[in-house]
């Protein structure tokens, strides 16, 4: 058999195949690759910008909508977004008897009638021993129903009537009924309808801040009034200045005292799960206890204590009431999640290489249970400010008139019927924060999950 001679460049070595050798990716660390998940769930990233956003609302926001939110505009009180603002300059106000005005016509008005007063005269209406005066913000029908009594009188000489009486720039229907000699309605009566418009005097524009310096108003010019992105309240007060500093108490409780707990609940049950036996024994039978007091009771408890009185916001004690009553349940998830952990392999490894309990625990137990923390985190943030908006509710919370969205929906539910926006609102950003929170929890949840992490 012949033999095959080789030569040196047989014996080379073969060229490396970049596509099969090469890298596809860079190296990426643990938190990088999270980013990048995160990023992919666009869900999750909405939430983020919404939260961002929420955050700045509450800081940066009052530096760019610098109007007091306790300031009251008596001019517009519970306007919705979007009302007209225009105003008429008038004369000072100056006191009517009636006397100078004619009654030999029916129900009518002396003057236009304006924000500052209606002024009514009318002449003697059949069998009247007197009269009474109805205002109603609607048509009087054929139920008779006159609205609120204004002025009521026995003498029929007396035929004029001013009306002051919380004047709105809208329509009223003003009715003047005949009483006989015992002061009972009859059949005899007379409407007129008012469309009263809005009228401020020099020095009132110039209380409010309206007159530019080296202005020169007169009677007759118009004028804007303050403007209210989000409408007034049945005080007059801005609600996006009160949004503003309704966020600052709402966020605060509903982020720090979730922190707080949740930091204590971890450490509580990371120890409790790492040391085992009679400590573990001993550290989840107090938790038990815990969870068995009455928040209710001890959150009054916390409040007496600190000399709360009446009427005043407790904001100190909710908090309180809420780092010492709430952390148990996050104690019982971690508690779980390094029970199992702590039998893994790679936790015996890292003992056998010298590796001390506060190493493996912060190391390597509690970033695996990152995903449990951030889901019960998110969780946390609705319920507290749910359990602010409801111990505001009963008078157990932040009292007026400090501003917080659940006392917001206090007072608007008051007067929900009449105008909504003073609960939409608060409402609204009530839920678009839980929704957020929500939603970035579980973004935040599959991002951070080791075992999700892509080996590509």
């Amino acid at each position: 058999m012949a033999e095959t001679a080789y030569s040196a460049e047989d014996f080379a070595p073969a060229p490396a195949l970049a596509s099969v050798q090469g890298i596809s990716r860079p190296s990426l660390s643990y938190w990088q690759d999270a980013w990048l998940r995160l990023k992919a769930n666009r869900r999750a990233l909405f939430s983020l910008y919404i939260v961002v956003a929420l955050l700045a609302f509450t800081l940066v926001g009052p530096f760019v909508w610098r109007l007091d939110p306790a300031l009251q505009d008596l001019e517009q009180i519970s306007q919705p977004p979007g009302a007209d603002r225009n105003a008429t300059i008038v004369e000072p106000y100056r006191p009517w008897n009636g006397d100078d005005a004619p009654t030999t016509a029916s129900l009518r008005l002396v003057e236009p009638p304006n924000t500052q007063a209606v002024r009514l005269v009318w002449a003697p209406l059949p069998g009247a021993d007197g009269y009474r005066l109805y205002r109603n913000i609607f048509p009087v029908g054929p139920e008779r129903a006159f609205g609120l009594p204004l002025f009521e009188t026995l003498d029929p000489t007396k035929r004029h009537f001013e009306d002051r009486l919380d004047l709105r720039p809208q329509t009223y229907f003003y009715s003047v009924v005949a009483l006989d000699g015992q002061g009972r309605l009859t059949d005899a009566f007379e409407t007129v309808a008012a469309e009263v418009r809005r009228v401020i005097t020099v020095e009132e524009a110039q209380a409010m801040g309206l007159v530019e310096e080296g202005q020169a108003l007169a009677p007759g010019d118009g004028i804007k009034l303050q403007a209210h992105p989000l409408g007034t309240d049945y005080l007059g007060r801005d609600m996006l200045a009160r949004m503003m500093a309704g966020a600052r108490v709402s966020l605060f409780i509903g982020l720090v005292a979730p922190l707080i707990f949740i930091t204590f609940g971890v450490a509580y049950g990371a120890a409790a799960g790492f040391f085992g036996g009679w400590i573990d024994q001993a550290l989840m039978r107090f938790s038990d206890f815990v969870v068995a007091l009455p928040f209710l009771l001890f959150m009054i408890l916390i409040r007496v204590i600190s000399g709360v009185q009446p009427g005043e916001s407790g904001i100190v004690p909710l908090v309180l009431a809420m780092v010492l009553l709430s952390w148990p349940a996050t104690a019982r998830l971690v508690r779980g999640q390094i029970l199992q952990i702590r039998e893994e392999g790679y936790i015996s490894a890292s003992r056998l290489l010298g590796a001390g309990a506060p190493y493996l625990v912060l190391r390597h137990m509690i970033p695996n249970t990152l995903g449990v923390i951030l889901v019960t985190l998110t969780f946390a943030v609705p319920t507290a400010i749910f359990t602010e908006a409801f111990l505001s509710f009963i008078g157990m919370g932040v009292a007026p008139p400090t501003a917080s969205w659940g006392s917001m929906c206090n007072e608007g539910i008051k007067t929900m019927l009449t105008h909504p926006h003073e609960l939409i609102f608060p409402a609204l950003f009530i839920s678009i924060t839980v929704l957020a929170f929500n939603l970035l929890g579980d973004g935040l949840r599959d991002a951070l999950d080791a075992r999700m992490r892509s080996t590509e």
